[in-house]
C-alpha cells in the first residue's frame, strides 16, 4: 500500500491491526502500530486492546503489561476490555495475584469489571484451590450488582468439586437455578464428574436422570465420566449397559469411550470381555492409539498371560504403532513379575536404542524386579 503512494487513514490502520491479531500476527500487528504514530495518527485504546489482546494469547503477558504502561503513559485510559484480555493474560500463567492487583487497580480506576472479568478471576481461584478467595470475588460482584452468568457458576460449581466439597457444590448448583440462571450440559458434567470421583456413582445417575428429563442432552463427556465412574466402584455390568444405552440414544462413543471401558474390564480381570471390545475396536478402526494397547498388554501382565501381551506387544509395529515409554514400562515389569529379569534388562537396552528415553517408573520397575529376585 505505501509503495503505491497510499498512505491508509487510522481507520483502516485499525482494520488492519484487528485482522493481523485474529490470525495471531502479533508482531506484525505491533510493527503496524508503530507505523501509526509514525504517519501522525493516534492508536485509540480499541487499537491497543487488540495488540494487547493478541499478545496474551501468545503467552507474551509481560510484553502485554509492557504495552498496557506504555499506553497510559500516553494519557490512553484502558477500558473494561483491556483489564479483562490482561487479567486472562496473568491467570492462564496461574498469576491470580496479579491479576487481583490489577483488578484492584480498575476499581481505583474507577473502571468497572464486567461479568468475564470477575468470572476470569473466579475461574482461576478455584483452579488452583483458593476456593475462599473464589468466593469472595463471586460475592464482590453480586454485591456490585453484576449478575454471574453460567460460566462463573460452573466454575465455582468446578472449584469445590476438585475439593470434594460437594455440597457447596450443589448449594451453588441450586442457587443458579434459583437466580434463573439455567444449567447446561457442562454444569450437570461437572456435578457428575464430582460424584463419579467421590465414588458416589447413585447421585450421579440421579443428576443423569434430572438432567434428561428436563431437556439437556447428556453428551459423549456425560456417558464417559458415568462409565468411568461404574467401573471405579466395580460395577462392569452397569458401565457396559450404559455403554450400550449410549449407542441405543444415537450417542457415537469416542476414543475415549472404549478406553475407560477397557480399562474398566481390565482392571475388574473381565479379560473376556475386555479383549471382545478390544476386537470389536479392531473392526471399527477405532485401534490405532499406542494407549489402547498399553491397557490389554497390562492386563495380559497382571493375569499371568504373559506369552499373550508378548505377542501384542511384538505386532505393535506391523500395525503402524510404535511403544512408547508406558509400553516398555508395562513389559518390563510383567518380565520381572515372572522372574525373567534377564529378558527385561534386554528390553530396556531395546527401548534405549529404538529412541525412547526409560523414566523414572521404567528405572523403579527393573530395580525393583532385580531386588526381589536377588540380582544385586
Amino acid at each position: 500500500m505505501e509503495n503505491r503512494g497510499y498512505q491508509p487513514n487510522v481507520i483502516t490502520c485499525g482494520t488492519i491491526v484487528n485482522g493481523l491479531c485474529k490470525i495471531g500476527q502479533t508482531g506484525v500487528a505491533i510493527r503496524m502500530l508503530r507505523k501509526m504514530e509514525k504517519w501522525g495518527f493516534e492508536p485509540d485504546v480499541v487499537v491497543y486492546s487488540m495488540v494487547i489482546d493478541s499478545l496474551c494469547k501468545d503467552r507474551l503477558v509481560n510484553d502485554a503489561l509492557n504495552l498496557l504502561s506504555e499506553m497510559m503513559s500516553k494519557g490512553i485510559q484502558p477500558n473494561v476490555v483491556t483489564y479483562s484480555c490482561v487479567i486472562q493474560g496473568l491467570c492462564n500463567f496461574g498469576w491470580w495475584r496479579e491479576a487481583s492487583t490489577l483488578l484492584n487497580e480498575m476499581l481505583q480506576r474507577k473502571v468497572m469489571p464486567n461479568v468475564q472479568t470477575f468470572s476470569i478471576l473466579v475461574d482461576t481461584l478455584c483452579k488452583e484451590g483458593m476456593l475462599t478467595e473464589a468466593k469472595k470475588v463471586f460475592d464482590a460482584m453480586i454485591q456490585r450488582g453484576i449478575e454471574p452468568n453460567k460460566v462463573t457458576y460452573n466454575s465455582l460449581i468446578d472449584g469445590y468439586c476438585l475439593q470434594n466439597q460437594m455440597d457447596e457444590a450443589i448449594k451453588t448448583f441450586n442457587m443458579m437455578v434459583e437466580k434463573g440462571c439455567s444449567p447446561d450440559v457442562f454444569s450437570y458434567n461437572i456435578l457428575i464428574n464430582g460424584y463419579c470421583k467421590s465414588k458416589k456413582i447413585d447421585e450421579a445417575m440421579r443428576l443423569f436422570h434430572e438432567m434428561s428429563n428436563k431437556g439437556t442432552i447428556p453428551d459423549v463427556v456425560t456417558y464417559n465420566t458415568l462409565i468411568g465412574g461404574f467401573c471405579r466402584v466395580e460395577r462392569v455390568r452397569a458401565a457396559l449397559e450404559l455403554f450400550n444405552t449410549m449407542r441405543a440414544c444415537g450417542q457415537h462413543p469416542d476414543p475415549q469411550t472404549y478406553a475407560i471401558l477397557l480399562d474398566g474390564f481390565c482392571k475388574n480381570r473381565r479379560i473376556a470381555e475386555a479383549v471382545a471390545l478390544f476386537q470389536e475396536m479392531e473392526e471399527k478402526k477405532l485401534d490405532q492409539d499406542i494407549v489402547f494397547y498399553n491397557i490389554l498388554i497390562d492386563s495380559m501382565c497382571n493375569a499371568g498371560e504373559l506369552t499373550t501381551a508378548r505377542e501384542i506387544f511384538s505386532g505393535l509395529l506391523a500395525k503402524g504403532l510404535q511403544p512408547d515409554v508406558r509400553t516398555y514400562t508395562i513389559m518390563i515389569k510383567g518380565f520381572c513379575k515372572n522372574e525373567l529379569v534377564d529378558k527385561a534388562g534386554e528390553l530396556l537396552e531395546e527401548m534405549d536404542s529404538n529412541g525412547c528415553s526409560p523414566d523414572e517408573r521404567t528405572y523403579n520397575t527393573i530395580i525393583q524386579g532385580l531386588l526381589q529376585h536377588g540380582r544385586t
